[in-house]
């Protein structure tokens, strides 16, 4: 070989060498064998073939010479030390194991989760479904925690539902951020993404019961199966995708309340139930059953003066009053449309503080009398603003009404919009509201209208609080910032004492060699 080629040979070393800087590069960021990968490893091998080429003796030298030896002991050596770290990992990988070294174990999932993920009868996928305007990093962070510790029994993935809406079609996805759990052919949606709600969304697909839900019909109610701005539609499209069954229910015809029911709704009827149909429904909650009634004031109806068997069972057995009044809230320039200001503290409303709902032509709903072994609440309420008007008669007459409350005759605000009860031991449970147009399928939509009418039939079934998870206890950590003398000592003894000590050794050192030199 030409010796002015020869020494040219370093730049093959030199091109090998970036070739495999890149190719460890690339692999650790990206992890995967693609073109850039396969370019890097090729260099390398170009830079090697050129070195062999401009200096064959230095590549004999180093094959067959002492170099060579010592060099493949510590080939050997190398081999053996990368072999026994491969075993390692490979050992930790299939064995793996985390350490929650928080005080208050934050990042544990609860026992009951931990028996939920047990016995799952066959693998779960969890779909998440969020946009780039919702941050992932606590869903996701909570999701590969239950991967971790199903056993390869729980994955999950995200989903943009804007740039792939076929799937958030087929998810049913209602709302920015939520997750859908499925397993088999059966799916439950995880609105918040909570360790309760998730574990709870397993455990009903564990279950696998049905939980079917009968909307009344024959007396003008809204139909969950009909179509414009009055229909329940969209109230069916949610139910459903919770894994409600949602069907009719004409007590004219059948005369009987089915086996499975576990809610029946009463969604604004515009004439009156009979006395047989609300025997019916008194014994079907009296065996554990729940009603959901949801009553419109009188002048929007067409009740007249009939009598009102359904109200008289709810006052009379509940103790839940519906009152001969519309409510009338200045809050809003639309005085017949009432605005929840207030919640109670309830399962029901536990996650709407906050969020406002609308009520258009409500009337009143109050807790009335006393009633031994039933628990009830006034769950919504208006602002004082508001008033229930009971100059009905007027009303109709003139569509109008005064802009202030005539006292001791009209109910003054802050006015109860919905009150719910349940008997204290058992599982009936009743809900009443005094409006059925807050949930149509032209306001379900609005604020926390959906919200609050889905929460309701979800505590009406009993699925409110599926589990109870174990609480974790907040540790609350303040940090006490030193005083300035103990400021001082720090800053004294890092800065200048330890440095200077070594700067001091090494002149020592430097003297004493210098002597023996």
């Amino acid at each position: 070989m030409n010796p002015k080629l020869r020494r040219f040979a370093p730049l093959g070393l030199y091109l090998a060498a970036l070739g495999a800087l890149a190719a460890i590069s690339l692999y650790i960021i990206q992890r995967e064998w693609n073109l850039y990968l396969q370019i890097s490893l090729g260099v390398i091998v170009l830079g090697l073939a050129v070195y062999a080429l401009l200096n064959p003796q230095g590549v004999r030298n180093a094959i067959t010479g002492r170099q060579a030896r010592y060099g493949s002991n510590l080939l050997v050596m190398t081999i053996a030390f990368l072999g026994i770290l491969v075993v390692i990992n490979y050992l930790g990988y299939k064995n793996s194991k985390r350490w929650d070294l928080t005080e208050g174990k934050t990042n544990t999932l609860a026992p009951e989760t931990l028996d939920t993920l047990k016995k799952l009868p066959q693998p779960v996928e969890a779909q998440a479904f969020f946009t780039s305007r919702v941050p992932i990093d606590t869903a996701k962070n909570l999701l590969e925690q239950y991967k971790f510790e199903s056993k390869g029994n729980f994955n999950y993935q995200f989903i943009d539902p804007e740039a792939n809406p076929v799937a958030a079609q087929n998810a049913k996805i209602t709302r920015d951020g939520m997750v859908v759990i499925k397993m088999g052919d059966r799916q439950e949606p995880v609105e918040v993404v909570t360790e309760k709600d998730m574990t709870s969304a397993l455990v009903r697909l564990i279950s696998n019961e049905t939980r079917a839900i009968y909307f009344l019909t024959g007396h003008g109610e809204r139909d969950p199966e009909g179509a414009g701005n009055e229909a329940y539609a969209s109230v069916k499209l949610v139910l459903e995708s919770k894994n409600y069954k949602v069907q009719k229910l004409n007590l004219l015809s059948t005369e009987k309340v089915p086996e499975d029911a576990r809610v029946v709704v009463i969604a604004g009827p515009t004439q009156p139930l009979s006395n047989e149909e609300v025997d019916l429904l008194k014994t079907y909650v009296s065996n554990g059953g729940a009603l959901l009634a949801m009553e419109e004031p009188l002048p929007v109806t067409q009740f007249g003066n009939k009598p009102d068997p359904l109200a008289d069972y709810l006052q009379q057995t509940w103790g839940i009053k519906l009152g001969n009044d519309m409510v009338v809230d200045t809050a809003l320039q639309q005085l017949f449309i009432a605005v929840a200001n207030t919640y109670a503290n309830h399962p029901i409303t536990q996650k709407m503080q906050g969020m406002a709902a609308l009520f258009p032509t409500a009337r009143s709903v109050q807790v009335s009398g006393d009633v031994t072994g039933i628990n009830r609440t006034e769950l919504v309420l208006t602002s004082s603003q508001a008033w229930g008007e009971t100059d009905l008669k007027g009303l109709a007459a003139s569509g109008q009404v005064s802009v202030t409350p005539d006292s001791g005759i009209d109910l003054m605000g802050p006015v109860p919009l919905v009150v719910v009860a349940e008997k204290t031991g058992e599982q009936s449970r009743v809900a009443v509201f005094g409006d059925a147009d807050f949930a149509n399928d032209a306001n379900f939509s609005q604020y926390g209208n959906g919200d609050l009418l889905i929460n309701t039939i979800d505590w009406a079934s009993g699925q409110e609080n599926l589990i109870s998870l174990t609480p974790k206890d907040t540790v609350q950590r303040v940090l006490i910032p030193p005083k300035r003398y103990t400021m001082g000592l720090i800053l004294f003894g890092f800065v200048f004492l330890v440095p200077g000590a070594v700067l001091v050794s090494g002149v020592v050192v430097w003297f004493q060699r210098r002597k023996r030199g």
